[in-house]
């Protein structure tokens, strides 16, 4: 570990030559890949300049003890037990600062919701997960752009993709990915029964072109006008845009904004992040043991969490945490459960490392 650590502060100070280099200041797109690299590695630099010097504080602190003076023994004794500890607290920082970064972790996301087994029961609870999500991107001050949703007659949705913009949302999101079961009683229940719907979310990285490479000639695209609520024009113009890809099958539709062309744009960027994600499950597989950590494996037809509402509790079954806080959860304070599926995530490959 310390040899990687050395060699990335090396790498650090060439980049630190670099990005105040005038030659290179006025590239600015080199510059910004350089400042990028550079602000990457800072935190790693960072916290084993912290350690070296906590380990400093201990060797000195030791030569301190054979001192005949007991004010300055008794001072070296409380210095070399803070240091150790800082030491201890550094060395598991480092190996989670070392550890191999997800490429999709600064990423936009597109997030799909679905009702899934329960009637209206599970489409009412797809419009709740729907309204929770935005509500997280908002408090992050995250922008929330709405592609497509269709409605079910009684306030819920059958199914709804937007995207979220955000430094991060893809590392905050991404173990949300499953199917999400609420448990309660529905209001049309006169008997008093609990019932129990499903719907699934899909959260998916955005891709640029270059990340995936769509041949036109396997799109098929239909226009056509949009139905349900969205200003007077809607109605009236073909603006509504769905895109089928005639290899995998993929139907994706758009029919928020009033422009065939957004429309058509906003799909393109459904279509290419489930291509994408389609490559990565793929891929996978060839690999699944990397991937087979009891958070991080993303399957789409995992059942991940339980939204209990007689009870008032969430249970992640994947990391098995309980929290106790329906309305707050469903209103967006989701930081607690998303914390600790990191922290899940982060000791399962710290344990693999240490094997």
């Amino acid at each position: 570990m310390f040899d990687k650590l050395d060699f990335i502060v090396d790498k650090y100070e060439e980049l630190s030559e670099k990005i105040a280099d005038p030659e290179i200041i006025n590239d600015n797109k080199i510059w910004q890949k350089y400042m990028k690299e550079h602000s990457d590695l800072t935190p790693i630099v960072e916290a084993y300049t912290e350690y070296k010097d906590a380990k400093k504080n201990i060797e000195e602190a030791k030569e301190l003890m054979y001192s005949g003076d007991e004010e300055l023994k008794e001072f070296a004794k409380m210095e070399i037990e803070e240091s150790t500890g800082r030491v201890e607290e550094l060395e598991v920082e480092l190996k989670k600062l070392l550890l191999p970064k997800d490429p999709n972790d600064d990423k936009n996301v597109i997030v799909e919701i679905r009702a899934g087994a329960g009637g209206d029961e599970a489409g009412l609870f797809a419009g709740e997960l729907l309204r929770m999500y935005i509500r997280y991107a908002e408090g992050r001050r995250w922008k929330v752009d709405i592609i497509n949703i269709s409605e079910t007659g009684v306030g819920g949705i059958k199914e709804a993709s937007f995207q979220i913009t955000g430094k991060g949302a893809y590392s905050r999101l991404k173990f949300e990915s499953g199917v999400h079961r609420v448990q309660r009683v529905p209001e049309t229940e006169s008997g008093g029964r609990i019932h129990t719907s499903t719907a699934t979310v899909a959260v998916l990285p955005e891709v640029e072109d270059v990340d995936v490479y769509i041949n036109q000639n396997d799109l098929r695209v239909d226009v056509y006008r949009s139905s349900g609520n969205g200003g007077q024009s809607v109605n009236t113009t073909d603006s509504a845009v769905r895109i089928t890809h005639i290899p995998t099958g993929m139907v994706v539709t758009c029919q928020d904004g009033k422009s065939q062309l957004k429309n058509k744009d906003k799909a393109m960027k459904v279509l290419r992040a489930r291509l994408y994600d389609l490559k990565l499950e793929e891929q996978n597989k060839e690999i699944a043991d990397e991937r087979k950590s009891q958070v991080g494996t993303g399957d789409r037809s995992g059942k991940i969490r339980t939204y209990n509402f007689p009870q008032g509790r969430i249970t992640d079954h994947r990391i098995h945490l309980t929290v106790y806080k329906m309305q707050s959860f469903l209103e967006g304070e989701i930081d607690e459960m998303i914390d600790a599926l990191i922290t899940s995530f982060q000791a399962e490959a710290l344990k693999k490392i240490d094997e």
